[in-house]
């Protein structure tokens, strides 16, 4: 998609001596939003600051599990296609369900939802109805599962640059500039990822700044050969960088996951309209009953109920709304970097593989 409990999301939780963010860490966030492989010598001449103050920082960031910077293949570039994935459970089997999820190199945005009964995933599959998502097979058989919906992702519609409230600390001169900078080339008409780019997007995922040394080792191609490869992907769409940092770090600990039921007619304007919404991190047409899924964050309970009576609510064509809380994630969008696998609960359901 386009983000410790069982496992890291791919950073360690906040440290305790970081629960806020100075401007100068939501200026970097915001730049490597932009453009998560600008050198830290044009996101420091674009705010005003040293290149070493800005390395410095970034360094810190990542060690202390804030930020991660990760690289990540688009999925239908590749003919593939994203399911939204629904497990609902038993208390006492969502840990250890949702640990061997984590483990699956095809899932993504695992985390746990309405204070541990249900266990929302994006898993990645190949196109085309005959082959679906494996993932609903794996699932153990056990009547601590009491039910699994899948919804194919059909067109994402918004949420796409990052989350808004992530995007707010550069000024429009200082966004403008980075934007300029980070303008890919020429599209290439003919790009198609081979085993060498199955390497490149592995390391990638654990790191989207990775040197180009470790990336050329690890692809077996010349240093040149990795930097021209990372354009020609970036500038025809199968490559993209996001930036994984918890909102809770801005203010904004409430995260929820809408499932919406819209009229057919009016899926493109309630579409316009949540690509509009600053709320909204995340959102895309699926198939199913619900045929709208939305991720939104907001500062409290409060807010999220104004949110809905009077945004959602005021949205021509929403016949009913589903409102889960997120309560943990234990897997953003990048790969795992840090496993640790605590025991799960005596007892617990066996897990997929």
């Amino acid at each position: 998609m386009r983000d410790s409990a069982v496992r890291d999301s791919g950073t360690r939780d906040a440290s305790p001596s970081r629960r806020h963010l100075d401007l100068l860490d939501r200026q970097l966030a915001h730049a490597l939003q932009i453009d998560g492989r600008v050198p830290f010598s044009r996101i420091a001449a674009a705010i005003g600051t040293s290149d070493r103050t800005v390395a410095r920082r970034y360094h810190r960031l990542r060690a202390d599990g804030v930020l991660r910077v990760v690289g990540l293949p688009d999925a239908r570039s590749l003919g593939l296609v994203d399911w939204a994935v629904r497990i609902q459970c038993t208390p006492d089997a969502s840990v250890a369900i949702a640990a061997a999820l984590v483990e699956r190199a095809d899932t993504s945005w695992v985390g746990l939802a309405s204070g541990g009964t249900e266990i929302t995933c994006i898993t990645r599959a190949q196109g085309g109805s005959a082959q679906g998502s494996m993932l609903l097979s794996k699932l153990p058989r056990t009547p601590r599962i009491t039910g699994v919906t899948a919804h194919c992702i059909l067109r994402p519609v918004a949420g796409l640059a990052g989350w808004p409230g992530r995007t707010e600390a550069l000024d429009a001169r200082q966004a403008e500039e980075l934007s300029r900078l980070a303008a890919p080339g020429a599209p290439s008409r003919d790009v198609r990822p081979g085993a060498a780019d199955d390497r490149l997007f592995a390391v990638l995922a654990k790191d989207g700044r990775a040197g180009v040394p470790e990336l050329a080792a690890a692809t077996g191609w010349s240093e040149s050969t990795v930097r021209r490869r990372i354009d020609e992907l970036r500038s025809a769409g199968v490559l993209y960088f996001d930036v994984e940092i918890d909102p809770a770090l801005y203010g904004y600990p409430y995260e929820a996951m809408l499932w919406l039921t819209v009229a057919p007619g009016e899926l493109g304007t309630v579409a316009e309209a949540l690509a509009g919404h600053p709320e909204v991190a995340f959102a895309a047409a699926v198939t199913g009953p619900s045929n709208m899924m939305a991720i939104v964050i907001v500062r409290d309970g409060d807010a999220l109920y104004d949110y809905l009576a009077t945004r959602v609510g005021a949205l021509p064509g929403v016949r009913g709304a589903e409102t889960t809380l997120v309560t943990r994630h234990v897997k953003r969008g990048g790969a795992l970097v840090t496993p640790r696998r605590p025991p799960g609960p005596r007892g617990a359901a066996p897990a997929p593989s």
